[in-house]
């Protein structure tokens, strides 16, 4: 008996391994295919809504700001603490939200393009209808996630390096004006795409101009608000927005075709 064991998908904490086991029986050559799920700790993301998540390391690093081209919000730069978490290698396609809700409500139409044209509070609604398909807790990344994991998380990549956008951004100078299917340019440190340009993607917190200065948590203040915080730069920015520590702000109720998401999920790892 001859056995090839050969892994078909590592995501996160899910692994996808398909066996076939060949067996020679006298005259004949019986071959049994079948799949392997594994999972740890949680119930695997079923293939069809192909959510690849890559884990991200808990540690301490410096947020925000300083430097001549920092908005008043970005600063002062603050050391904070993050524990670890999955986050999502690629910004929520039109063909995930589509599984999921049934309608496409983007401008710029394409299965592999970032969804957009979708409000903080949509966003919701999806999260809660796939967390109810998949048994999964996904939301959305709070802005210390957000911009741990653009930044390298561990790898302590330069917040303020632009020397590499024109290959890992989609933005004002090289979009052509529309976005673009998600991962075609150059991942992160840490193997994420499109963390930067594309679209806009949707944080969990509220927006506070001042929570730096007042060395609070991003979000921790107004939590009745209805002024979310978005990140990242999209296909229209100019490479002043372009920039990991910028923060942009808007109603949880608005649509446009500059706003998407990627979605975060809590791992049991660690507490910091």
């Amino acid at each position: 008996m001859r056995i090839n064991i050969t892994p078909c998908r590592l995501s996160g904490n899910r692994v996808s391994i398909s066996t076939i086991v060949m067996c020679n029986l006298g005259n004949h050559m019986r071959i049994i295919s079948f799949i392997l799920i594994i999972c740890i700790g949680m119930a695997c993301v079923p293939d069809d809504y192909d959510i690849d998540m890559v884990f991200v390391e808990g540690g301490d690093f410096i947020m925000g700001s300083d430097e001549y081209e920092a908005d008043p919000d970005e600063a002062p730069v603050h050391e904070v603490s993050v524990n670890s978490f999955y986050v999502g290698r690629f910004e929520v396609t039109q063909k995930q939200w589509k599984r999921v809700m049934g309608k496409n409500p983007s401008m710029f139409k394409g299965d592999e393009r970032p969804v957009e044209c979708v409000s903080w509070d949509d966003v919701q609604l999806f999260i809660k209808k796939l967390n109810s398909i998949t048994g999964h807790s996904f939301r959305l990344p709070s802005e210390i996630e957000w911009e741990y994991a653009a930044s390298g998380g561990n790898n302590k990549l330069s917040k303020e390096c632009l020397l590499n956008i024109y290959e890992t951004a989609w933005f004002v100078e090289n979009s052509e004006s529309i976005s673009h299917r998600v991962g075609t340019l150059q991942p992160n440190e840490l193997g994420i795409y499109d963390m930067l340009g594309n679209v806009y993607e949707w944080c969990n917190d509220v927006y506070d101009s001042l929570s730096y200065a007042r060395r609070l948590r991003p979000g921790s203040e107004n939590l009745d608000s209805t002024i979310k915080v978005y990140r990242g730069g999209c296909w229209l920015s100019s490479k002043k927005y372009v920039r990991i520590p910028n923060r942009g702000k808007g109603s949880s109720d608005l649509r446009n075709y500059c706003l998407g998401f990627r979605l975060v999920e809590d791992c049991a790892c660690d507490e910091r």
